[in-house]
């Protein structure tokens, strides 16, 4: 029997892999429990003490000088200003231009990285940047602390990010915060596909209220001022010291 190709990604089995490749021994599983509330306090530790943030999703294959690039940075400085910390995945593309906006107005930056195959390099933007083995403990992370999301044009890594957040607010696992697709030609199909879901009865109006498209970064200052702003009462107070005999740093 011919065996099947493998790509690079087949030959190195992450733990994730292994561990969803059915039922291993009691101690394997037990023992993977463990590196992953390891992570999870990790990221807390790194994040718990940097005030609201906003958290930027999209690819990281768009160069500088590619236009969602450049409305990123655009978006990053203009919530910078508002007050908002800077959260994205760390990577290139993208994530680097939201960072990298937060920098050019000397505003906080702040990078969830994952640990990849061909590993993804953080970006040279951040204040502080956090790396997770697993995608499911950085996605939690990227949600926890974020009072809104922008979500700018990517792949299945985006489109994933963008729907586990919607779920999310549908079903009530946390709060209504603003989502605002950025690049309107690029989100049209989708949002025709969520409005044919509506008209079918699989979702329903209230599902899409907080849900903008739009490549205006005023309008997106204003709806993000406010569902999240006036909506939650945020104010620019700084964020809940930490404690060092708990070992616990703050930037």
């Amino acid at each position: 029997m011919t065996r099947p190709i493998q790509n690079d990604a087949d030959a190195r089995p992450s733990q994730e892999r292994f561990f969803v490749q059915g039922p291993h021994s009691r101690f394997s599983e037990f023992l993977f429990t463990f590196k992953v509330m390891r992570e999870f306090i990790k990221g807390f530790r790194a994040l718990h003490f940097n005030g609201p943030c906003v958290t930027i999703f999209g690819s990281a294959r768009f160069g500088e000088s590619h236009p969602y690039y450049h409305l990123a940075r655009k978006t990053g400085a203009a919530l910078s200003k508002m007050g908002f910390v800077i959260l994205t995945g760390g990577g290139p593309g993208v994530m680097e231009a939201a960072n990298r906006g937060a920098k050019d107005v000397n505003g906080r930056s702040i990078g969830c990285n994952i640990s990849l195959p061909h590993e993804q390099q953080p970006n040279p933007y951040l204040d502080k940047q956090v790396t997770f083995d697993h995608f499911f403990v950085r996605k939690v992370l990227l949600l926890k602390y974020s009072y809104a999301f922008l979500v700018l044009p990517g792949g299945f890594g985006t489109l994933d990010e963008l729907f586990e957040t919607l779920t999310l607010i549908q079903t009530g696992k946390i709060s209504h915060f603003p989502v605002v697709l950025m690049g309107e030609s690029y989100w049209t199909p989708l949002i025709n596909q969520l409005d044919r879901m509506k008209n079918e009865g699989a979702i329903v109006d209230g599902d899409m209220d907080h849900l903008l498209i739009t490549d205006d970064v005023d309008k997106v200052m204003h709806f993000i001022r406010k569902h999240s702003i006036d909506e939650y009462g945020l104010t620019r107070r700084l964020p809940p010291k930490p404690i060092r005999l708990f070992g616990e740093r703050n930037w």
